[in-house]
C-alpha cells in the first residue's frame, strides 16, 4: 500500500510541475489558444470566394461579320471573363499570354456564315497558357460558358429574323444539320502551356517550398532558443564570439542541410512522380537558396521572441498553419482581399511555390518581383535576428 501510495504522490508531483511549467510561460499558452483563431479569423475577414474574374482579349476578323462591341460581348461572357478588349487580329497577343498579361485569348472564327451555309459549325478558339488542372477545367467551363451564351444569342437573332434568317444564308432549313442549327458555334480550347501536369505533378514543387520552409523555421528556431535554455549563449559572451558571426554560422549550416533535402526532394519529384524540370537547374537552386535563407531568417526571428522550445515549436507550427492556407498551396491568393493577401507575401512560401512552379513546370518565370521580396523577408528577418540576439548576448 505503501508503495502504491508514493507512486501517486510521484505522479502528482510531476504533473504539478507540468502545470506549473505551463503557467510560467503565459505566452505559450495564450499563442496556442488564440493562434489558430486570429489565423481562422483573417481567413474568414479575407477570403472572398469568388475566382478572379480572367483577363481576355477577344480577336474579331473583319471578314466574320460579327460585333466588335466589348460590353456586348462582356455581356454574354459573365462574370467570369473580363474582357479587356476586341481586336481584328491576334499581333501581340500570344506574348501577352505567355508573359501573364493575358489570361483567356478567343479567336472567332473567318466566317461564320460561311460555314452555316456549308451546314458547319463555326469554331471559336480560346488560347490559355494554365499549367494548373483545376485552372484549366475552370477556363474550359467558361468557354462552355461562352460558347452556349453565343449560341443562345444567334439563336434568338434567328427566331427573330424569322423565315428570312434562312433564306439571308441561302439554304433550306430541312439541309442544316440539326446539331449545327441547335448550335451554330462551338469553343475548342487550346492550353499553350509547355506542360498540363496532372495534380501530382503540379502540386509536387508546392510541396517542396512548403517543406523545406517548415523544417528551416522549425530546426533553426529550435537550435538558437535551446542555446539560449541551455546557457551556452551565456558562453558567447565571454567568448570571442558576436551575434552575426553566431548567426552566419547557423545560417550557412542549415541552408547545406536544407540543400541536401532539397536536392533529394527535387530527384524525387522527377524520377519517382515524374515532375518535369523544363528550367535551368541553376536558377532552380538559387531559387530554393533564397527560400531556406528567407525561412531561416523568420526562424531566427521566431527563436528571439520565444521564451522556451515549447512556445517555438508553436509559433513554428501556426507558421505553417498560415502557410498552408494564405500562400496559395490549395486557394488562389486573388481570392483574398488586399489586406490578407499583403500578410500572405509576407511568408517565404508564397513566392517559392510561384517561382518553384514557373521554374520547373514552364521554364522560366516573369514574376521578377518575387525574388527581391524573398531577399526582402531574408534581410528584414535576419535584422530583426540579429537585433535581438546582441540584445540578448549583451545582457549582464
Amino acid at each position: 500500500m505503501s508503495t502504491i501510495l508514493r507512486m501517486i504522490v510521484r505522479l502528482l508531483a510531476l504533473m504539478g510541475k507540468e502545470i506549473v511549467e505551463a503557467l510560467r510561460r503565459p505566452g505559450a499558452v495564450i499563442s496556442l489558444i488564440l493562434g489558430p483563431f486570429i489565423i481562422m479569423a483573417l481567413f474568414g475577414f479575407g477570403y472572398s470566394g469568388e475566382h478572379r474574374p480572367l483577363e481576355t482579349t477577344i480577336v474579331v476578323p473583319p471578314s466574320s461579320g460579327l460585333p466588335t462591341d466589348v460590353a456586348k460581348y462582356q455581356e454574354l461572357a459573365g462574370g467570369g471573363l473580363r474582357i479587356v478588349g476586341v481586336v481584328p487580329d491576334r499581333t501581340g497577343l500570344d506574348e501577352a499570354l505567355a508573359s501573364g498579361r493575358l489570361d483567356v485569348v478567343i479567336i472567332a472564327p473567318d466566317d461564320p456564315a460561311a460555314s452555316f451555309r456549308q451546314g458547319q459549325q463555326s469554331v471559336f478558339e480560346v488560347k490559355i497558357n494554365v499549367v494548373d488542372p483545376i485552372e484549366t477545367n475552370y477556363a474550359g467551363f467558361l468557354a462552355s460558358n461562352l460558347q452556349s451564351a453565343v449560341n443562345r444569342e444567334i439563336l434568338r437573332e434567328a427566331a427573330e429574323q424569322g423565315k428570312g434568317f434562312v433564306a439571308d444564308a441561302g439554304i433550306q432549313a430541312g439541309d442544316t444539320p440539326l446539331n449545327v442549327v441547335a448550335e451554330p458555334t462551338r469553343a475548342e480550347v487550346v492550353n499553350v502551356a509547355p506542360v498540363t501536369p496532372g495534380v501530382v505533378a503540379y502540386y509536387g514543387p508546392a510541396v517542396l517550398a512548403l517543406i523545406l520552409q517548415h523544417l528551416a523555421v522549425t530546426l533553426i528556431a529550435l537550435s538558437l532558443v535551446r542555446e539560449r535554455t541551455t546557457g551556452i549563449l551565456d558562453m558567447y559572451r565571454v567568448a570571442p564570439v558576436n551575434a552575426w558571426e553566431v548567426l552566419a554560422a547557423k545560417l550557412v549550416a542549415y541552408v547545406l542541410i536544407g540543400g541536401a533535402i532539397a536536392a533529394t526532394s527535387v530527384a524525387l519529384l522527377q524520377y519517382v512522380f515524374h515532375v518535369p524540370m523544363l528550367g535551368d537547374p541553376r536558377l532552380l537552386a538559387g531559387i530554393i537558396a533564397l527560400v531556406l535563407l528567407a525561412s531561416l531568417g523568420l526562424g531566427l526571428a521566431i527563436a528571439v521572441i520565444s521564451d522556451s522550445e515549447r512556445q517555438a515549436v508553436q509559433l513554428s507550427l501556426l507558421v505553417l498553419l498560415a502557410s498552408v492556407f494564405f500562400s496559395g498551396f490549395v486557394l488562389s491568393i486573388s481570392e483574398f482581399n488586399p489586406v490578407v493577401r499583403s500578410f500572405a507575401y509576407a511568408l517565404p512560401v508564397t513566392h517559392g511555390i510561384r517561382l518553384i512552379q514557373d521554374i520547373m513546370l514552364r521554364g522560366t518565370s516573369t514574376e521578377l518581383w518575387e525574388y527581391g521580396t524573398l531577399a526582402l523577408i531574408c534581410g528584414v528577418t535576419l535584422f530583426i535576428a540579429w537585433f535581438g540576439l546582441r540584445r540578448g548576448m549583451a545582457r549582464a
